[in-house]
């Protein structure tokens, strides 16, 4: 009885604030004269604070119209405002940036929840080696991360090289399917000289600037490598989660002027990777039974820096100039 009590008090205080919330924002509106979705527009800057606060608005609105705006197709945005103006008897004449400001957060908001579907259609898609397209990236990867060394034979223990468990690469990709794959090509062939650099770190991070001969002398002192690839994966799962959890928002509505694609995912895995690399050496672990600890703790951090409305995870990637002034 004292838990039905409590979901009891529970519920009428759900109702109660959310009906005293509704009131406010009523008075609101009629002492400033603007709806919500303009005081966030107006008194907000652009970037995730300002995406986020909009789409929490439309999500929690009483119409069912402004509820369903953020999943519209792209290609109906320029509607959907038109309808979002037209239901809150907003003049687009007298408030012209107003529609600009909510396309570019509409074009973030749905296009995220269509970024989250392309990724998980590259997950659900598991590695052919019949498929040309498949073998032609996987060489690649090769290619692009031992550009000196050539691949004897498809079925190889070279492959171990870069960390992959076995001599047939196909099977480490099982947990990811072909969106491991692309990641792995996609650090390698954009960020050559940092994967190659990992890469070489992973197999010994101490002391991967010297000769062999040096090398050979103090291996006994090495700090513990990791499998490269292997890592890749698992990287890709810890930002295929991020995403989907809706961690990455306030990155991507930071970084991308419209809608975030799989580019923008790629840039970030490439970001964690790198990162990554460099939190495994500072913790400097005892052996590689330490994996999950190291990555918990990676996450952690990570997620403790999205929840940051500034943040943006690769400056470099920074939203364009037309987004800032919008």
């Amino acid at each position: 009885s004292s838990s039905f009590a409590r979901m009891f008090v529970q519920v009428c205080l759900y109702f109660y604030c959310k009906c005293l919330w509704r009131c406010l924002k009523f008075v609101v509106r009629k002492l400033t004269g603007q709806c919500e979705l303009q005081r966030i527009c107006y008194n907000t800057k652009p970037g995730a604070a300002r995406t986020m606060k909009i789409e929490a608005s439309l999500k929690g609105s009483k119409s069912k119209r402004l509820q369903t705006s953020v999943n519209v197709h792209p290609d109906a945005i320029e509607k959907t405002i038109d309808d979002i103006m037209e239901l809150k008897r907003i003049n687009p004449d007298v408030n012209p940036q107003l529609g600009v400001s909510l396309q570019a957060c509409l074009l973030q908001i749905v296009g995220y929840r269509n970024l989250i579907a392309e990724v998980e259609k590259l997950r659900r898609e598991p590695y052919d080696s019949e498929n040309p397209q498949h073998e032609e990236m996987l060489l690649k990867l090769w290619k692009c991360l031992k550009p000196n060394s050539p691949l004897k034979a498809r079925i190889s223990k070279q492959w171990c090289e870069i960390g992959f468990q076995g001599d047939d690469p196909k099977t480490d990709f099982r947990g990811m399917g072909l969106l491991g794959l692309y990641n792995l090509v996609y650090f390698a062939e954009w960020d050559t000289e940092i994967a190659q650099q990992v890469l070489t770190d992973s197999l010994h991070p101490k002391y991967s600037q010297l000769s062999k001969a040096e090398w050979e002398k103090k291996k006994f002192d090495k700090a513990i490598g990791y499998s490269f690839a292997i890592v890749g994966i698992n990287i890709t799962d810890l930002a295929y989660n991020l995403l989907v959890s809706g961690a990455l928002k306030t990155h991507f509505y930071n970084v991308a002027p419209e809608a975030p694609t799989l580019t923008h995912f790629q840039q970030t895995f490439c970001y964690l990777m790198h990162e990554f690399h460099k939190f495994w050496i500072d913790e400097d672990p005892l052996d590689i039974m330490e994996f999950n600890r190291v990555r918990e703790k990676f996450y952690k951090r990570i997620l403790r820096q999205l929840q940051n409305p500034e943040m943006a995870l690769c400056p470099h990637f920074a939203a364009s100039e037309s987004l800032i002034n919008m």
